[in-house]
């Protein structure tokens, strides 16, 4: 069973991914910032990381650079559920070249999310 780590501030929105994955066969876990989501990404080594950007205490972006620096971390499969449009330069340098989707919250619906984690665990099974 595939595990996912959900790291966005919004309770809400975690629920709704929690409870959509966990249907779907899911180890699901969540964060709620991105210092939470730091340590349970590098204890866990969670299949997905879905990541939001904009978060208190350490923001998505933060996350991502701290998370590259470590050795399991600089292969972790992120996608960026994000209400940031992804042309935004600060969030294309810190994640430019990395095996990466960037989903818009607000307008991606739960079977494109979806869809895109069985892209991205089937890639990364591809690889090994």
């Amino acid at each position: 069973m595939a595990s996912i780590l959900i790291v966005d501030d919004e309770e809400a929105q975690r629920k709704v991914l929690h409870d959509y994955l966990a249907v779907r066969e899911f180890t699901v876990t969540e964060a709620k910032n991105g210092v939470q989501g730091l340590a349970k990404a590098l204890y866990q080594h969670p299949d997905v990381i879905l990541l939001d950007v904009r978060m208190p205490v350490m923001d998505g972006m933060t996350m991502m650079l701290k998370l590259r620096q470590d050795e399991w971390g600089k292969k972790a499969s992120v996608i960026i559920l994000t209400n940031y449009d992804t042309d935004d330069v600060q969030l294309m340098q810190i994640t430019a070249g990395l095996p990466s989707y960037f989903l818009m919250k607000a307008s991606t619906p739960l079977d494109l999310i979806y869809e895109k984690i069985q892209e991205t665990i089937e890639s990364k099974n591809n690889e090994t």
